[in-house]
């Protein structure tokens, strides 16, 4: 399927669905003003495919809200127009601009968990949707078309699963029910702000898939926000690039990817992490396979991890052996629920194994060992929002109770600085912190009471490939300083080559391909480990078309590894 060729809209040959001119967004910060986007221009015609990239903070989620009209009754002040379906979203009356939102352009937020009612059943919440924007529809008719959708995106026995509430779904599932509630009242725009941010390779493609075969079969529109630069390859035509809230770089997405003009661009682009990428060698690095017994830091002997009870027990981890040596980086990669979390939990004991056993220098680990310790993919939930980071970092150092205040205080400003943050932020509050800095926060914390090991949780899952590279930067240049042994549990297959000794591949709870980084990549001898590499973005769309159709007339890599 191709999607509908976009009309040239520099020509203006074409009405188009959305029309931004001279877009400027302030935000009052006390008193002082933020400006988030300005003086930003573009179009977008039926069929087509714009991507809107940049770094945090450039403006592309503040873009993406103001095409629906969400600053509206906020501080945020607007200047210029943005026209969307014909409709003025700065001066629609309440009425229009509620037809608008999801009759008329529907929005996929990055975060589905916060963006459904945990409480009511997922076919519910689209039914009502379908229902506030055709009155006349009948329950059992909004209910039947949200058993639509649902199938439509791919929802497996969709009348059943209508019936389950958020927490039900994965991951991923829980983005296609986003997307299918947006697709309710079959809008002619579709924003989508990040939708495949944090999902695994495999449901990242699936998404993405999803989203194309939508634009060919009823040519909508689609504004794709993201940070990806391999994403919006794969699904766009055309792209604009943001930085400090203005349009630096715009063109067809082959053209700016291969031959981007701005200096900003490249930054960009060099900053991406690359699957063929090979990890630079380490001197601190002790590889496994030349290293004598001694030299083995951890070892895990056919763990196992089970939930729940009886008839309801899900094996999450099924027997996985491995080792972690000195100084080496063991990457642990797989699709969501193939048990790499709570694999590296169980590694640092905050999880007890269901049955086999775990070795920190050849000894049985019974309990919490401070010379392990855990970096969280999510640093804001991991830190106490009524508290200042130094405080956080402080805490294990107390729990120590071998220094006084005075020196703890002295410490956590070391650490601070040590990871590339002010010392004198010491009292400032998480919110207060970028994604990046946040997560430099909890890699300080992490270092507090001196650890050999750290398993680094999806580390950099939502950080723009900038501060994603400098985090694991920071990571490996701690690494080399302190000799580290790292566990690094990602979805991304490009990040744990460039920053991995050896690989362990996981899918349903066991270790289906183990080895060293280069073998297991340029010579992978599982079918899962070979569709993993598959699903990884490439910045060249047309490749990243062929991989497409090759997906679909082959049945799917995705599907086969999934069964």
């Amino acid at each position: 399927m191709t999607p509908p060729q976009p009309t040239d809209t520099a020509a203006g040959t074409a009405e188009p669905l959305v029309e931004v001119r001279g877009l400027t967004v302030d935000f009052p910060m006390g008193e002082e003003t933020v400006r988030a986007v300005d003086d930003l221009s573009f179009r977008l015609t039926a069929g087509q495919a714009l991507g809107i990239v940049g770094e945090s903070g450039s403006g592309k989620s503040t873009v993406a809200a103001a095409l629906l009209g969400l600053h509206r009754g906020t501080g945020a002040h607007l200047t210029g127009t943005v026209r969307v379906g014909g409709i003025d979203v700065a001066t629609a009356p309440v009425r229009e601009l509620r037809r608008l939102r999801g009759g008329i352009a529907a929005m996929v937020f990055q975060d589905p968990l916060s963006s459904l009612d945990p409480y009511l059943p997922i076919g519910d919440q689209i039914a009502e949707v379908h229902r506030i924007h055709t009155p006349q529809v009948s329950r059992r008719d909004a209910r039947q078309r949200a058993i639509t959708v649902l199938d439509r995106v791919g929802i497996p026995d969709a009348a059943r699963r209508s019936r389950s509430r958020p927490h039900e779904f994965s991951g991923g599932m829980r983005q296609r029910a986003l997307i299918a509630m947006a697709l309710a009242c079959a809008p002619r725009v579709l924003v989508a702000d990040e939708p495949t941010t944090a999902l695994d390779v495999t449901v990242q493609a699936q998404i993405l898939d999803l989203l194309h075969d939508l634009r060919a079969e009823t040519g909508m529109g689609l504004v794709l926000v993201s940070h990806d630069l391999g994403v919006v390859a794969s699904s766009v035509e055309d792209m604009l690039v943001m930085r400090g809230g203005r349009a630096v770089e715009r063109g067809p997405v082959g053209t700016v990817l291969k031959s981007p003009r701005q200096p900003y661009t490249r930054e960009l682009l060099a900053a991406v992490p690359r699957v063929e990428t090979r990890r630079a060698p380490m001197a601190a690095a002790s590889a496994l396979s030349s290293a004598s017994p001694g030299d083995v830091l951890l070892e895990a002997a056919q763990v196992r991890r089970e939930f729940g009870r009886r008839k309801d027990r899900t094996v999450a981890v099924d027997g996985v052996s491995l080792t972690v040596a000195r100084g080496e980086t063991l990457g642990i990669v797989g699709e969501s629920g193939s048990g790499k979390t709570t694999l590296g939990r169980m590694l640092v004991r905050l999880l007890e194994p269901s049955g086999g056993s775990i070795r920190y220098r050849g000894r049985e680990l019974t309990g919490v060992h401070s010379d392990l310790q855990m970096v969280f993919q999510d640093p804001v939930s991991s830190l106490n929002p009524r508290r200042g980071i130094g405080e956080s970092v402080a805490d294990p150092l107390r729990a120590a109770g071998a220094l006084t205040d005075t020196e703890i205080t002295r410490r956590a400003r070391e650490l601070l600085e040590r990871v590339g943050l002010d010392p004198r932020w010491y009292h400032r509050y998480p919110h207060e912190f970028s994604g990046g800095q946040r997560q430099r926060v909890g890699i300080a914390r992490a270092l507090a009471p001196g650890p050999k090991l750290i398993v680094c949780d999806e580390p950099v899952s939502a950080l723009d490939v900038s501060t994603q590279a400098q985090v694991l930067s920071l990571l490996a240049e701690l690494q080399r300083d302190l000799g580290l042994a790292l566990v690094l549990i990602a979805h991304d297959l490009a990040v744990v080559r460039q920053a991995s000794d050896r690989v362990a591949v996981m899918r349903q709870g066991t270790v289906v391909e183990e080895g060293p980084a280069d073998t297991v990549y340029d010579a992978p001898d599982n079918p899962y480990t070979k569709a993993l590499l598959a699903a990884v973005p490439v910045l060249d769309p047309a490749e990243a078309a062929l991989r497409r159709e090759a997906r679909r007339n082959g049945g799917g890599l995705l599907r086969a590894s999934a069964g």
